[in-house]
């Protein structure tokens, strides 16, 4: 069916339309986010809130930064999550190729099913169990903790992700290098990943971003400020009677900046390692 030149131009400008719509719906709680952290108290607890305010300051920052333990929640943060990263790349990488090469073996084919039905179970049906595991070799509290929870937790999806990505890889690419004498871990290192890098850019990102906004079991496992995370750290701005939104928006604002910045100088390569699994070479 052949549209005419109005049909098509209605379809673009309702098309833009609705994707503006969802954009603002999305971004709006951001920006109200960052209103409310450069308000004073005053106009924060007013009975009539506004969204703009002639008094913006940069008060709250500078309360968060100065008098809080904000920035050791933010080193945490930082320490475990680029940690949990690597970790889940490495074994990601091992067991995607592995899946990918060698599914075929039943070995293979029962681990892969494993990874599938361990997305099934809800975190917080691992809580319990988790916690009193950690609590027998004496890691609560502890940096450890945190990683092995969060590592447990990306590797199914990070492994499928780079499995889907390394199906698409030509096989004649490893046989060549076969024939030139490489290894398989070799040919892994040398031929596939330099060729997978937005595969391996996107996956990083889903790590590190799942385990920078974890909060469940950083706020269980952990007790002490030397080792608590930003996303629990945070609650610790709301009081048992009172809260200091300001403060708590402000501190909501910093911790969405390293993510928002790692979105947006490696958005390219994410695209790219999203789409590059779904399409076979």
């Amino acid at each position: 069916m052949v549209k005419s030149k109005s049909e098509i131009i209605f379809s673009k400008i309702a098309t833009y339309l609705i994707l503006v719509l969802c954009s603002i719906f999305s971004f709006f709680p951001f920006l109200w986010m960052v209103s409310t952290a450069l308000k004073p108290d005053t106009e924060i607890y007013s009975t009539t809130p506004s969204f703009f305010s002639r008094n913006f300051s940069l008060t709250n920052f500078k309360e968060v930064l100065q008098e809080s333990d904000f920035l050791i929640f933010f080193k945490n943060s930082l320490f475990v999550s680029f940690v949990t990263t690597v970790i889940g790349l490495i074994l990601a990488i091992l067991a995607g190729y592995a899946l990918s090469r060698y599914g075929r073996y039943k070995s293979i084919k029962l681990a892969g099913l494993s990874l599938t039905v361990s997305q099934m179970v809800p975190g917080v049906l691992l809580l319990i169990p988790i916690y009193m595991i950690f609590k027998g070799v004496h890691l609560i509290n502890s940096y450890p903790a945190l990683i092995l929870a969060y590592s447990t937790f990306v590797i199914p999806l990070s492994t499928f992700m780079m499995k889907g990505f390394f199906d698409s890889v030509p096989i004649s690419l490893e046989e060549s290098a076969e024939l030139d004498g490489a290894s398989r871990f070799r040919t892994l290192v040398q031929i596939i990943l330099p060729v997978s890098i937005p595969s391996l850019v996107s996956t990083g990102l889903y790590t590190f971003v799942t385990a920078w906004n974890e909060y469940m079991f950083g706020y269980v496992l952990i007790n002490d400020v030397a080792h608590r995370t930003l996303t629990p750290g945070i609650t610790l701005f709301r009081g048992q009677f009172t809260t200091d939104w300001g403060n708590l928006m402000a501190a909501s604002v910093l911790a969405v900046i390293p993510v928002t910045i790692i979105f947006v100088f490696l958005q390219r390569y994410l695209l790219s390692g999203l789409m590059s699994g779904a399409v076979k070479g």
